[in-house]
């Protein structure tokens, strides 16, 4: 299937190019024509409305709770692809922003994660210089691709926490590039289309993340006019991220009913085209729980950096962690006597430590991740039941 697509997008290049030639048109001419005419903005409307299909997409829940985060949903990944691919899309004069965030969530965004990321292109090369701070873990990687298209996200180059050399006052500079260069080295590609920063708290309520700014090392040093040419593409781009990213995380939920209120491990080729991290091991499942049940998960952690677990609602958005306890991990957890971890997913707290709050759902996702599996650990998957309230009182 992902050859036949390819071969029609081939076959529509040469077509499109085949046009420019015969009608002697610039592509520039093409993005003119589409502005001012009032396409670029119309197909942009019509390609937002099939964002809706994820909405009744088989197997989605029907209900106007979940239906209206849903329609929030949608709006969410709009004002985040609008500002990402239009008002921040240009790849000469890149800005590090936080696309997802406490009210942009997207594909089981994790709530101990501050994250960054610049859209850029394998034509540059780009310096990213800041201070480490003392956030817990720090990460940058490359990407190839976008969402929405075919081949989706493939990961290209990774600089990780204990990778990053560090002057002695905290700060450092990376360079990215398609050639090995400076003390840090991030690797691009011709395809490259975007970095992005993963930055982990284990206490978000001490820890400071790293403050930093990428910069062009050979383009322009001020932000370029604005064009037909980079406003249409930046409204196609967003159109595609808009409409693939809510059809790729329904298809991913209705999966996980197969295993529901169980955590079996994730495909990592999967997670991986989906712009995960390759060093996680991720356990994405579905729970599905009565107003007097909850979900026991327990398990012995393997020795890795850390650890975390997180509720999602359906739409594969974690749920409202400013407010309500939805996430556990490695340095919040209370440990049984015997070194083990038990998390209560329930509608009311029974009174047990590690007690995740269902929000008001009574459905939803979940993921637990193992961080940097250290010393030859190997994966451990947890156990889970379905119990009654009344039982775990007991």
């Amino acid at each position: 299937m992902g050859k036949f697509v390819f071969t029609i997008f081939g076959i529509l290049k040469w077509f499109r190019l085949s046009w420019l030639q015969l009608t002697r048109k610039t592509e520039a001419d093409v993005h003119a024509h589409r502005i001012v005419s009032g396409k670029a903005w119309s197909e942009f409307c019509d390609n937002l409305k099939t964002a809706g299909a994820a909405l009744v997409y088989p197997g989605a829940p029907t209900d106007a709770f979940q239906q209206a985060e849903g329609v929030r949903y949608l709006t969410r990944l709009t004002r985040a692809a609008l500002e990402a691919y239009v008002e921040f899309g240009d790849v000469e004069f890149p800005e590090l922003r936080r696309m997802v965030h406490e009210t942009v969530k997207l594909g089981a965004d994790n709530p101990d994660n501050y994250y960054q990321n610049a859209q850029i292109s394998g034509a540059y090369e780009y310096r990213i210089s800041g201070k480490r701070n003392t956030i817990d873990y720090i990460g940058f990687f490359t990407q190839n691709g976008v969402y929405g298209q075919p081949g989706g996200m493939a990961p290209c180059g990774v600089l990780e926490n204990n990778e990053l050399q560090i002057d002695e006052d905290g700060s450092f500079e990376i360079i990215l590039s398609k050639t090995k260069k400076g003390k840090n080295w991030l690797k691009i590609e011709d395809t490259t289309s975007l970095v992005i920063v993963r930055q982990t708290f284990l206490d978000k309520q001490s820890e400071i993340p790293a403050t930093l700014k990428i910069e062009n090392l050979n383009g322009r040093k001020i932000p370029n006019d604005v064009t037909p040419e980079k406003i249409d593409n930046g409204l196609s781009t967003a159109a595609l991220f808009i409409a693939g990213a809510p059809f790729l995380f329904s298809k991913w939920a209705n999966g996980f009913r197969k295993h529901a209120n169980q955590l079996p491990q994730f495909n990592p080729e999967v997670s991986n085209a989906a712009g995960g991290d390759a060093n996680i091991i991720y356990y994405h499942s579905y729970w599905n729980l009565k107003d007097e049940e909850a979900l026991e998960i327990t398990f012995t952690p393997p020795d890795c950096e850390t650890w975390n677990f997180q509720l999602n609602n359906y739409w594969m958005e974690s749920l409202d962690y400013r407010y309500y306890p939805i996430c556990v991990n490695k340095h919040s957890a209370v440990l049984e006597p015997n070194g083990s971890i038990r998390i209560i997913v329930s509608k009311n707290n029974p009174g047990f430590s590690n007690w995740i709050d269902t929000c008001h759902h009574h459905e939803g996702t979940m993921c637990l991740r193992w961080y940097r599996l250290k010393n030859g650990a190997k994966p451990v998957t947890p156990a889970c039941r379905v119990v009654t309230l009344a039982e775990l009182q007991k």
